[in-house]
């Protein structure tokens, strides 16, 4: 429970840096890059294998886009949903198997999910926050983009403005609270199991055999949390995208 991060100080600009956050989720972008690059390396007529796969995570966000708006103008967004949708799966799992940390005094983690950071997930809420502005302004065009912040009613704009800011915060801590909860249970039905042989071997097997069954739970649970959490963070992120670039 008192695992920490890895973190660097810039002694130039003083800026702190998460290296196991960086990390894990550098680790993360190179698993999505690699298996999108080697399913797309040689596309067939009739897919098989990787391009399969790579093929139904695609008509999965297809079908993300055309449920909150028109094909149209939601079709170039398909990329963007992919990435996110494949990108946040992969992160989710990664601290499922195991969660590594220092057998020291300072307990620094190695390996965990990088969702487990709220500045990870905030960040890319936040990314996805400015996009769909960005896009409002590109499509819908300035005048209309703005005219929806006053509409229909002038004083509806505090409230717009206080949306804006839930979106961003809901988004992110949506996702980092339920990826952190699962490593945390996790962490203390693993520490519970081991915690036994602190007392003798035997102690130690028999309270290992009892938290194996929960921890096998846990897990198998945990990679449902993590898919359905991937899900929700691309299918709001293409929601939020809708409010933007189509009128309503």
């Amino acid at each position: 429970m008192n695992n920490k991060n890895i973190i660097w100080e810039d002694p130039w600009i003083g800026l702190t840096f998460n290296l196991t956050t960086i990390f894990t989720s550098t680790v993360a972008f190179i698993i999505v890059f690699l298996v999108t690059v080697i399913g797309a390396r040689k596309l067939a007529m009739r897919p098989t294998g990787m391009q399969n796969f790579i093929e139904w995570v695609l008509d999965f966000c297809r079908g993300i886009v055309k449920a909150n708006m028109d094909w149209k103008v939601g079709g170039r967004f398909i990329v963007l949903a992919y990435a996110l949708l494949f990108y946040v799966f992969v992160a989710n799992m990664m601290g499922i198997p195991f969660e590594l940390a220092t057998n020291d005094s300072n307990h620094y983690v190695l390996w965990r999910s990088p969702t487990s950071d709220p500045l990870l997930t905030l960040t890319m809420a936040g990314l996805v926050i400015v996009l769909t502005h960005i896009y409002g302004v590109m499509i819908a065009g300035p005048g209309a983009y703005l005219k929806s912040f006053v509409s229909p009613k002038w004083f509806l704009l505090p409230f717009k403005l206080i949306e804006e800011v839930a979106n961003f915060l809901t988004l992110g801590m949506r996702l980092f609270g339920n990826v952190y909860a699962k490593e945390i249970l996790m962490i203390l039905l693993v520490g519970l199991g081991v915690m036994g042989f602190e007392y003798g071997f035997g102690q130690g097997v028999i309270l290992a055999a009892v938290t194996m069954v929960p921890t096998m739970a846990w897990q198998a649970f945990g990679i449902f949390i993590g898919s359905i959490q991937a899900y929700i963070f691309a299918m709001l992120a293409m929601v939020y995208m809708a409010h933007k670039v189509e009128a309503h």
